[in-house]
């Protein structure tokens, strides 16, 4: 009886670890344009309601029903406060979709989905399934702004006008910087806060934030607010990332005074080097516990 010999199986070339971690990246990256693209409506909707409300209100009804914003009641007065608000409200669109698309959803990942469980199980390193999550929010910060900036020019009563004047190399220098930021500020904050203390975070950061961020005005006008001759407002608002990334939006879609860059960039470089260093030892942590 003929024996019939076991079939030859070729085995390709093996991918070197490099080749499989960029593959699971732009996987993982896939995954989430994918179900962007599918919830595109409510990604929509989340992004520019705030900006627009805040444009209704400030841009619209007050110079409507006659209060004053921006130090006065003169058409110039209320002009320059929209040019200011124009560059704010891109700014907090920029922070709010990192802290959604990276603090939330990963809050959600390591709570009850357990999502997070798959995604770790990729061929890649485990940080690099984090850093994911930051360039993914940071697109998504990117389109937010694109999104935002037309609502925060065109939403104003007759005689209020926003005086835009793109600066180019600013604008597609440091917008993506602020995003990135934005982006890794969501992975601390979502590897920080349990789901269930989820309200905190809004609560005692977010706020905050918002509100000393010089959304509403320049870092420069808070320098009457002080105690002696110290002007401890301006001095304490400097350890808010969204005050440089407000002071940047400014630098580079308007000609209101602003701070310097040669500030804003390295401040904002340091940010990300220790929001993504923080966010990616907490999420090591929250993985392998």
């Amino acid at each position: 009886m003929t024996s019939t010999p076991a079939p030859l199986i070729t085995i390709g070339p093996r991918r070197s670890p490099f080749a499989a971690s960029r593959s699971a990246f732009a996987a993982l990256l896939l995954r989430d344009v994918v179900v962007l693209k599918k919830d595109a409506a409510i990604f929509v909707l989340r992004t520019i309601i705030q900006p627009f409300l805040l444009c209704f209100v400030f841009l619209f009804v007050f110079p409507k029903i006659g209060q004053s914003v921006g130090g006065g009641g003169a058409s110039g007065a209320t002009s320059t406060f929209a040019t200011v608000l124009v560059a704010g409200v891109v700014g907090i669109s920029v922070m709010f979709q990192g802290v959604q698309a990276v603090a939330l959803q990963m809050s959600q990942e390591f709570g009850f989905t357990r999502e997070i469980e798959d995604r770790v199980q990729a061929p890649c390193p485990i940080w690099l399934v984090a850093v994911e999550k930051v360039v993914s929010g940071a697109l998504q910060g990117l389109i937010s702004a694109t999104l935002v900036l037309p609502i925060a020019y065109f939403v104003h009563a007759k005689g209020v006008e926003a005086n835009i004047s793109p600066h180019w190399f600013v604008v597609v220098t440091l917008v993506p910087l602020a995003c990135v930021a934005m982006g890794s500020l969501g992975l601390v904050l979502g590897t920080s806060f349990e789901p269930r203390n989820i309200g905190l975070m809004f609560g005692f950061v977010i706020l905050p934030i918002t509100f000393l961020g010089g959304t509403y005005y320049e870092w420069t006008r808070l320098a009457p607010v002080k105690i002696g001759s110290w002007h401890w407002l301006q001095t304490i608002v400097l350890i808010n990332p969204l005050l440089y990334v407000n002071e940047g939006m400014r630098a580079a879609f308007t000609d209101v005074p602003h701070m310097h860059l040669y500030i804003v960039y390295p401040v904002l470089v340091g940010f990300c080097v220790a929001f993504l260093s923080l966010g990616l030892r907490n999420f090591r942590r929250r993985v392998l516990a």
